[in-house]
């Protein structure tokens, strides 16, 4: 419900433009009046024409423009930058025609370019579309082609006329695929471009740099001087002049030369001072080495707060607090800035930690591994740049080719899914996330609230978005190894190759325990094996070509199950009989790779020394098991690769204004859980079936219900403490007569006592299976839609899918697969197949409605009855509640 009048500040937020800088977006405040007028005033002649016309006074301008606006009918937006109005945009609804909108946008002269008209744009159209608005009309000057540009390259729909030296636009509003395309690829380019001068800086000031060898600020100016950092280096220390050959300041303020990154590392109560320097210098981009902010508690995030305030206000990027640091092994860089002992390899993986002693341990292990990176940074509070940047930066990195994270909390998670299931799509993301325990899950009062464990979304936004989760660092850097070395596996088949029975044997096991394929050899492959392989090898899959196997039998053996078509990955499994061996079977392997044909080749080489760097780029490992984990993932997500994007669908038949109607009106009376007629009638006007029903008060009125539903029919317990009626005893089923309605009434009654304040009458829908779908809007991840198992069983078993709002159609399809009670619904040993495409509709018409009313948090129809026709919401419970904000979000936005 748009409340007007009322300043709405959860629609501010930080924006990321194409020149890297941030922009505060706001809605215009009354108090804003000095503000617009300076603006106004800054403007040259020919924008003031251009946006106005004939107007020529800042009077005029600030009459077309106003500042007090009611947030519905009547909107404006502004973009800041270090508290000055910068872009100035609003839309005016039409009186006649109450789905459209007049919009003008206006941009200061000297920041055009920067796509802050395109940022306006893009926000204003989502203000409008949530109040019901579906095009804006503008006019425009035919010399005006920047802002022509700026509607027509936005996706949207745009249709133009001229006239008389004016150009009428219409801009549909409808979120096309076209546009969000469009929209996310302008906002990785803008990330990416924020990101640069972290990762590419031309000079770097080291703040808090010191001469005692130990100390942060020491060790990261000694990294990045003894790893040649390409660039201009500066010390900053008031009690020196010169440290380790660099040139030292008292402060970052006197230094002549541009700043692109500072690298802070002095205690926590000076770096807002240090902060105050930098953005009176123009630095670019901050590293906050420090700890001591919101990790330490409410004091620490304050000043936190205070220094992420100060940083967007100028359009500047922070990396930390409370991190180590960041590399970029690329020779035109060479930038070990973090404080840790161990000098990374050159590799094409590019890592983000958000705890800076797991960034050590991986630094270190990886090095054991013969492992490189292409980049590295530990994000720590993660209070500014987080995941979010990092995807989309390596995104447009051509040095990134495999991203890993390590997660304990997300930032945006909505946004975190959408930017990694488009990155996906090009680049691997290997991911690791902290805190598995359901001590996280909230209470809830419904069944979706309940088994909405954190942990639990976590893997289906994971697989929702493409993401690779491994259960440890470990398995992170096996599936990594494997991914940044060797083409993605095309299928699930695997061959096997190994001179030892028994380590086969539980590469097999270990395969088909992951769903993984071992074909049998053909009979034409077993005939070319024998010509060569002794007679007690076995030519089987696995191939077994005993301990005394050489190197030459191994290249002919992997080279030929490469060539063979039954196979769509080859495991070379090594045990070094004779150590010596080891290097040159290693070299057979290597030279098989060269004539792979676009196969996966992956190698286990139990007890071999260096056999990373002997194999190399064929990934080695140390056992079985481990290499054929690896080798699932990869698989796994080769095929989500390659399935559809999927798309979100319309329903034309919706009735949106009457849902709307139904969710305003319980907000009026302060939202809560809303009726059970109000619930069949939203369900209804989505397109969801519901049961005839009437509530009824007494006895007599349950009779007459019955009469006019006809039975049989089912009678249902209602008051505000019966959460859970079954279970509450509230639930009487199959009555077939008036008589047999009134004694069940009296008898809940007599029963409930009390808590009971009415009944439903409900037909009795009989046969089918009891389903459960649901969303609840989770703290963390937004709306999140569920599917399962229904009645009671479904918090018993567990066997839930969930998703992130909103639902494609390959989505839909995801969940109501990989829920194993969905094959009782595929006609499980020989019963009926019912119908499994009408549950796959409900959970898109339920996301259809989230879409239109955000303001339901929580939806639970359970059993969702699924017969051989279609399904019925049988009972089903919603509750409403308005948006409520503390303070506006410093979020960045994209």
């Amino acid at each position: 419900m748009t409340v007007t009048g009322i300043y709405p500040a959860h629609l501010e937020c930080d924006v990321v433009l194409r020149n890297g800088r941030t922009l505060h977006l706001r809605p215009v405040r009354a108090e804003d009046g000095p503000l617009m007028r300076n603006f106004f005033a800054g403007l040259s002649k020919d924008a003031m024409h251009s946006r106005f016309f004939d107007l020529r006074s800042v009077d005029s301008a600030l009459a077309s423009a106003p500042v007090d606006v009611d947030y519905d009918d009547v909107f404006g937006l502004v973009g800041e930058i270090s508290g000055a109005i910068i872009g100035v945009a609003h839309y005016f609804r039409s009186k006649r025609h109450p789905e459209a909108a007049d919009v003008a946008f206006t941009i200061a002269d000297r920041h055009h370019g920067a796509g802050i008209a395109t940022r306006l744009l893009e926000r204003l159209a989502e203000i409008a579309r949530s109040r019901n608005i579906t095009r804006f009309e503008a006019d425009l000057l035919t010399g005006n082609q920047a802002m022509l540009d700026v509607f027509t390259l936005s996706g949207l729909e745009a249709k133009t006329a001229s006239k008389d030296g004016v150009i009428h636009v219409t801009l549909s509003l409808e979120a096309t695929p076209g546009f969000a395309d469009r929209a996310a690829g302008r906002s990785q380019s803008a990330a990416a471009a924020s990101m640069r001068p972290i990762f590419a800086p031309k000079s770097i000031a080291v703040v808090g740099a010191s001469r005692k060898r130990g100390s942060l600020g020491a060790e990261i100016l000694h990294n990045l001087r003894s790893g040649m950092f390409t660039g201009k280096l500066f010390a900053i220390n008031p009690r020196a002049q010169e440290i380790d050959g660099v040139e030292c300041f008292a402060s970052i303020r006197e230094i002549q030369e541009p700043v692109d990154l500072a690298i802070i590392a002095v205690p926590a109560d000076l770096v807002e001072g240090v902060f105050d320097d930098c953005i009176e210098k123009g630095v670019a981009a901050a590293i906050v080495i420090s700890a001591g902010f919101a990790e330490t508690g409410e004091k620490g995030r304050e000043m936190e707060r205070r220094l992420v305030d100060k940083a967007r206000s100028v359009g500047m990027r922070m990396v930390g607090p409370n991190c180590m640091g960041v590399i970029n092994t690329d020779p035109a860089v060479r930038m070990q800035g973090t404080f840790a002992v161990t000098e990374p390899l050159r590799g094409n993986i590019s890592m983000s930690s958000q705890s800076g002693a797991i960034g050590l341990a991986v630094l270190d292990y990886a090095r054991s591994l013969d492992v490189g990176f292409a980049s590295f940074i530990s994000v720590g509070n993660k209070a500014d740049v987080s995941g979010n940047d990092l995807i989309q930066y390596w995104a447009e990195d051509p040095a990134s080719d495999v991203i890993l994270l390590y997660l304990e909390s997300f930032g945006n998670p909505r946004k975190f899914a959408q930017i990694a299931r488009r990155v996906s799509l090009r680049k691997p993301i290997v991911a690791v996330k902290a805190g598995r325990s359901v001590a996280g899950a909230r209470a809830a009062q419904s069944h979706t609230g309940a088994l909405a464990s954190s942990d639990a979304i976590v893997a289906d936004l994971f697989r929702q978005a493409g993401i690779i989760r491994a259960g440890s660092l470990e398995e992170m850097f096996d599936v990594a190894t494997l991914l940044s070395q060797q083409p993605l596996p095309s299928g699930r088949r695997v061959g096997i190759v190994t001179n030892a029975g028994g380590v086969g044997i539980l590469a097999a096991d270990a395969c088909e325990a992951n769903g993984l394929q071992i074909p049998h050899t053909p009979a034409a492959l077993e005939a070319s094996l024998r010509e060569f392989l002794p007679p007690a090898a076995s030519v089987g899959n696995p191939v077994d070509m005993i301990a005394s196997a050489t190197a030459e039998q191994y290249r002919k053996a992997v080279q030929a199950m490469l060539d063979d078509d039954s196979f769509d990955v080859v495991h070379v499994i090594y045990i070094p009989v004779l150590p010596e061996h080891a290097a040159a079977v290693g070299a057979a392997v290597k030279e098989c790779a060269k004539h792979a044909g676009g196969k996966t080749l992956l190698a286990t080489f139990m007890g071999a020394h260096h056999a990373p760097q002997m194999l190399s780029p064929v990934p080695a490992f140390a056992f079985p098991e481990r290499a054929i984990t690896a080798l699932a993932h990869a698989v796994s997500y080769a095929e989500w690769r390659r399935r559809p994007a999927g798309t979100v669908p319309k329903f034309p038949e919706l009735e949106g204004g009457k849902a709307r109607e139904i969710v305003e009106r319980k907000l009026a009376e302060g939202g809560g859980w809303l009726t059970p007629s109000a619930v069949a009638e939203l369900l209804s006007a989505i397109g969801i079936a519901v049961p005839k029903a009437e509530e009824v008060h007494s006895d007599l009125e349950a009779m007459e219900a019955a009469m006019r539903i006809g039975c049989p029919v089912a009678l249902k317990a209602l008051g505000p403490a019966l959460l859970h009626k079954t279970e509450a005893g509230g639930v009487v089923l199959n009555l077939r007569t008036e008589s047999d309605v009134r004694d069940a009434y009296a008898d809940l009654s007599r029963r409930l006592g009390d808590s009971m304040t009415g009944a439903l009458v409900q037909h009795m829908v009989e046969g089918g299976v009891e389903a459960m779908i649901g969303a609840t809007e989770q703290p963390t991840f937004g709306h999140v839609l569920a599917y399962g198992a229904g009645g009671t069983l479904v918090e018993l078993l567990g066997d839930v899918a969930f998703r992130l709002q909103p639902l494609t159609d390959v989505d839909a399809e995801a969940m109501v697969t990989e829920v194993r009670f969905t094959r009782l619904l595929a006609g499980f040993r020989g019963g009926a197949p019912l119908d499994v495409a009408s549950v796959r509709e409900a959970l898109l018409r339920l996301s259809a409605l989230l879409t239109l009313c955000p303001e339901v948090r929580e939806v639970d129809i359970n059993p969702l009855k699924v017969s051989e026709r279609g399904a019925t919401a049988v009972d089903a419970r919603i509750r409403v509640e308005p948006v409520e904000f503390d303070e506006p979000s410093r979020r960045v936005d994209y």
